[in-house]
């Protein structure tokens, strides 16, 4: 990553974590999850608008959920020059364990043409496993396709593909 992207996403995390002077001095108050969630989607939106981040997800969340915050985190993503795609089916690989979005939705984030390629990537997939043949350096490869969308280092990409094939 560039100097200059690593300094845009220190920057905006840094203004993610900040939070009011009357909130602060209470770190014991309850979290409300909605609000969290669609914090962390206009986090990843600023990130994926200015170029940091290809592709970004919203949490996993059951298809009741996501119905309740699509149009805010469409709203978001809106406001933050991107555009959003529901995914009911996300592609499993090895970067994340496989449970993790079963039976949620989970919102795509992203810019121009990053859609036609995480849908091409599923394709890809979709044919390897028919074919037989997702296994070893093809399933490998798939996953770390799906973490360069992510813009996600390689050695992050290679760390977790080790640990959830073990």
């Amino acid at each position: 990553m560039s100097r200059v992207n690593t300094s845009v996403l220190f920057f905006i995390l840094l203004i993610s974590f900040n939070v009011s002077a009357e909130d602060s001095s209470d770190i014991t108050k309850p979290i409300d999850q909605r609000s969290y969630r669609l914090g962390g989607v206009g986090t990843f939106s600023e990130l994926v608008g200015v170029g940091v981040k290809t592709l970004a997800l919203s949490s996993a969340l059951l298809p009741a959920e996501m119905d309740d915050m699509e149009a805010d985190i469409r709203r978001i993503a809106e406001e933050a020059g991107i555009l959003a795609y529901r995914d009911s089916e996300l592609i499993a690989t090895d970067l994340f364990p496989a449970e993790i979005a079963k039976g949620k939705d989970v919102m795509l984030l992203y810019k121009g043409n990053t859609l036609d390629d995480y849908k091409a990537l599923k394709q890809k997939k979709t044919e390897l496993v028919k074919s037989g043949k997702y296994s070893g350096e093809a399933r490998k490869d798939i996953a770390r396709a799906f973490g360069r969308l992510l813009s996600y280092p390689d050695a992050v990409v290679e760390e977790k593909i080790h640990k959830n094939t073990q």
